[in-house]
C-alpha cells in the first residue's frame, strides 16, 4: 500500500522539478513509511511512497519497463498477479522482480488500456508511455484506492493519492466550493464527483483518464460498473454454494502477504464470515481485533469475543469513550475534506490496535452494499411494494400532507416515528431513498445556510446524484437501483474513504475480500428475494454462513459501527457543542445562520430533537476549514 503523486504538462514537455514532486509526497509520508522515489522526464514527474507488503526488497517505485519506455507509480495490490505473471511469461515477457507492480507494466505492454479488466485488485496508478507520449491514470472498479486531480495554470495536470498532496503545489488556489458544502451536509461526506476545493476532482471508481500531450484533456472513461440487469438461473441452494465459493476464493487471495496479517472483527455477520474463512485457510491462529464503546447498547465486543473463541483467534480489543473525541483534530487532518461519518473514530482506533501486531488487516466492508444488508435497503424494498399499490398522485396528495402534519418525535419508540416513512412514500423511490441515505434533511439545510450561501448553491441539491444514478441504473427492480447508487456513490465516498484514510494514518493496509469484483458481479445477478427476505437483509449470505456461524450472530439486529455522539453532546461534550454557536471559523466561512446553529444545539441538549449527527458534522467541518483555508 502506498501513496502516489505527480505532474504532467499537457501542452509542451516543460521540465518538471523533482523537488516539487517530493514536496507533494511529503505530507503523505504516513501512506508509505518504508521508502520513496521520484522520477522525472521532459514534461512528466512521478512520485511514490511505499508501504512494503509483497516483494519487500525487490520492487522499488517508480518502476520502469526493461527498455525504460514505460514508467509506473502504483498504489494498491493486484491479487491475481501470479496468474497474470504466468500468462504473460507464456507470451514471452521476462520479469526481474517477484511483485505485482512489474506485472502491471507487462500487462499494459501486452493489452494496453485493456489490461485494466485483467486486474483483480485495489489500485490507483499513473503510467507514463514515452513512445506514445501519454499518461494513463486509472482507479480500481469500486474505488478502494483514491486519486485526486487538478489542472493548474501552468498547463500541467497534478495528481495525488490525497488532497493534501495537491495542496502542496503553489499554483493550486485554495478556494472553497460552496456547493460541495451542500453535498456534505446532505450526505455526511464530500462525494467522489466533487471536492470542497474548487478546481480539484477525483477520478471516479472504475474509470481511467488517458492524457496525450498536445491534445485536449478528455473526460475520464468508465471501464467498469456493476450490472443489475441480468439474473442468475440457479436455485437458492446453488447460489448460496457459489457465494461461499467466491468468498472463500476472495479471502484466500487477500491472505497473500510477506508481512504479518490479521482481521478486524466486530462480531457482526460480515467480519465474522471473513474471520471464519480465514481460520479455515490458515494453519496458525488468526490475529483479530475489536473496538467497543462505553455505551452498552452500542457495544458489540461480547459478540466479537464469541467469534474469537469459536475460531481460536489471537484476539485483542479496546473501548472507545468520550475522551477519544480529542482525536477529531488528528482524524480531520487525514481526511482533508470534511468527513462526518462518526465511525471514523472507532475505525482509527481499531486500525491503531491492529497495527501493533500486523501490517495487513482484512475487513468485512462491502457485503451490505453488494447483498443489501443496510436497514435502509430493506425499508426501500418494502416501501417500493407499497408504492406499487398506490397511484403516485394519491401518494403525493394524501401521504405528503400527512407527513408534514405528523409531529417530529425523535425521542419516541420507532413505530411512532412515522414521519420519515410517510414522507418517503409520498415521493418516488429515488427521491425517498436519497433522503434515507442522507444525514441532514433539505428542510433543515435550508435553515442552516444564510442568504449568500443559498444564492451560491442555487438549485444544486446534494441528493440529485442519487436520483440520477437510480433512474439510469442498469437494473430490473427498485432494490437493484438503490444498491447500484450505493455502490457508485456511498461506497467510494464514505465507506472506502474512511477505511483508506484511517488505515493509512497508521501505516496499515486494509483489504476488503467481500468487495472482490467477481463476488459483486455475482451478487448483482441474484433475485431481490435472495438478497432481502421479509425484513432480513443479506438473506442469502446469512443462509450460506449457517454452517460456520451461530444463529445469534447471523440473525440479531444489525448495529454497525455507531459512535454514541448524541449522548456525548448531552453529557461529557455538552460544553464543546454549545461552543459551536460562537465558532469564529464557522462565522468567518460566511455560509451559516449562526443563531440557527445555536438553536440546533439547544434543541438537542434539551432532548426535544436528536441533532447529534448534525452537530458532529459541524465539528468536522470546522476542523477541515481551519486546515484547508485557514479560517
Amino acid at each position: 500500500m502506498c501513496g502516489i503523486a505527480g505532474l504532467y504538462h499537457l501542452e509542451t514537455a516543460k521540465p518538471v522539478d523533482p523537488a516539487r514532486v517530493r514536496a507533494m509526497l511529503a505530507p503523505m509520508q504516513h501512506r508509505g513509511p518504508d521508502g520513496s522515489g521520484v522520477w522525472t522526464a521532459p514534461g512528466v514527474g512521478l512520485g511514490h511512497l511505499r508501504l512494503s507488503i509483497i516483494d519487500i526488497a525487490g520492487s522499488p517505485q517508480p518502476m520502469h519497463s526493461d527498455d525504460e519506455a514505460i514508467t509506473i507509480s502504483f498504489n494498491g495490490e493486484i491479487y491475481n498477479f501470479r496468474e497474470l505473471r504466468s500468462e504473460l511469461e507464456g507470451r514471452g515477457h521476462v520479469f526481474r522482480t517477484s511483485g505485482d507492480t512489474e506485472v502491471i507494466l507487462a500487462a499494459y505492454r501486452q493489452w494496453g488500456v485493456g489490461c485494466l479488466s485483467r486486474l483483480n485488485g485495489m489500485f490507483a496508478f499513473a503510467l507514463h508511455d514515452a513512445a506514445r507520449g501519454t499518461l494513463l491514470l486509472a482507479r480500481d472498479r469500486l474505488g478502494v484506492k483514491p486519486l485526486h486531480l487538478a489542472r493548474l495554470s501552468d498547463g500541467s495536470l497534478a495528481f495525488a493519492s490525497e488532497l493534501k498532496g495537491l495542496l502542496k503545489h503553489p499554483l493550486l488556489r485554495r478556494e472553497a466550493n460552496v456547493r460541495a458544502v451542500e453535498d456534505y451536509f446532505a450526505l455526511g461526506y464530500i462525494p467522489d464527483d466533487t471536492s470542497i476545493v474548487a478546481g480539484v476532482e477525483k477520478l471516479a471508481a472504475g474509470h481511467y483518464l488517458l492524457v496525450e500531450r498536445g491534445k485536449p484533456l478528455a473526460a475520464p472513461t468508465c471501464w467498469w460498473r456493476p450490472d443489475f440487469s441480468r439474473r442468475v438461473k440457479a436455485s437458492e441452494g446453488e447460489c448460496a454454494e457459489q457465494l461461499v465459493h467466491l468468498m472463500r476464493s476472495a479471502v484466500r487471495d487477500r491472505m497473500v502477504a510477506d508481512v504479518p496479517l490479521g482481521a478486524f472483527l466486530s462480531g457482526g455477520v460480515d467480519s465474522s464470515s471473513v474471520v471464519a474463512l480465514m481460520a479455515e485457510a490458515s494453519s496458525k491462529a488468526v490475529k483479530t481485533c475489536s473496538i467497543g464503546f462505553d455505551t452498552a447498547a452500542l457495544d458489540e465486543t461480547a459478540y466479537a469475543r464469541d467469534i474469537a473463541r469459536r475460531f481460536a483467534t489471537d484476539h485483542r480489543e479496546r473501548i472507545v469513550a468520550a475522551d477519544d473525541f480529542a482525536l477529531i483534530d488528528h482524524i480531520a487532518d487525514h481526511f482533508d475534506e470534511p468527513f462526518a461519518d462518526a465511525s471514523a473514530l472507532p475505525m482509527f482506533r481499531v486500525c491503531e490496535l491492529a497495527r501493533q501486531e500486523v501490517t495487513v488487516a482484512l475487513s468485512g466492508d462491502g457485503a451490505d452494499e453488494a447483498l443489501a444488508g443496510y436497514r435502509r435497503l430493506v425499508f426501500q424494498h418494502q416501501e417500493e411494494r407499497v408504492r406499487a399499490l398506490i397511484p403516485a398522485v394519491l401518494r403525493r396528495s394524501l401521504l405528503g400532507p400527512l407527513a408534514r402534519a405528523w409531529p417530529q418525535m425523535d425521542w419516541a419508540p420507532r413505530p411512532l416515528r412515522a414521519r420519515a416513512t410517510l414522507a418517503s412514500l409520498a415521493r418516488d423511490g429515488a427521491e425517498g431513498y436519497a433522503e434515507a441515505v442522507g444525514v441532514t434533511l433539505p428542510t433543515t439545510r435550508a435553515l442552516l445556510f444564510n442568504d449568500a450561501a443559498r444564492t451560491a448553491i442555487g438549485d444544486h441539491r446534494g441528493e440529485a446524484r442519487y436520483w440520477t444514478a437510480m433512474r439510469n441504473a442498469p437494473a430490473r427492480e427498485p432494490l437493484d437501483r438503490a444498491q447500484y447508487a450505493d455502490l457508485m456513490i456511498w461506497l467510494p465516498g464514505d465507506i472506502l474513504t474512511k477505511t483508506d484514510r484511517m488505515s493509512m494514518a497508521v501505516g496499515l493496509e486494509a483489504r476488503e475480500p467481500l468487495l472482490d469484483y467477481r463476488l459483486v458481479e455475482f451478487a448483482a445477478t441474484l433475485p431481490a428475494a435472495m438478497r432481502v427476505n421479509g425484513g432480513t437483509g443479506k438473506a442469502i449470505l446469512k443462509k450460506a454462513m449457517e454452517r460456520y456461524l451461530p444463529h445469534d450472530i447471523l440473525y440479531r439486529p444489525k448495529m454497525g459501527f455507531v459512535t454514541p455522539v448524541s449522548a456525548w453532546y448531552r453529557g461529557p461534550l455538552a460544553d464543546a457543542a454549545r461552543g459551536l454557536a460562537a465558532s469564529p471559523t464557522l462565522a468567518r466561512a460566511g455560509w451559516f445562520d449562526m443563531a440557527e446553529v445555536g438553536r440546533i444545539v439547544a434543541a438537542h441538549q434539551s432532548g426535544r430533537r436528536d441533532h447529534g449527527r448534525l452537530i458532529w458534522q459541524f465539528f468536522c467541518l470546522e476542523k477541515s476549514l481551519v486546515r484547508l483555508f485557514g479560517l
